[in-house]
């Protein structure tokens, strides 16, 4: 099977291309989520990081 897909992707001008392009996306997205994480404001990481303690509060006082 894996010599089939081998076969056939080297009959593919310009292959080589796809996995650069795959790589280049995976570091541009944890980049930009490195920036996200170092400006993000202390007081949105703290209200972010308690919501799931509220809703488990939340749902705790329906019953």
């Amino acid at each position: 099977m894996f010599k089939f897909v081998k076969g056939y992707m080297e009959t593919i001008d310009g292959v080589a291309t796809y996995p650069m392009l795959s790589l280049l996306i995976f570091f541009l997205f944890f980049v930009v989520l490195f920036l996200w994480v170092i400006t993000a404001s202390k007081e949105h990481i703290k209200e972010v990081s308690n919501i799931p303690l509220e809703n488990d509060n939340h749902n705790q006082s329906k019953e």
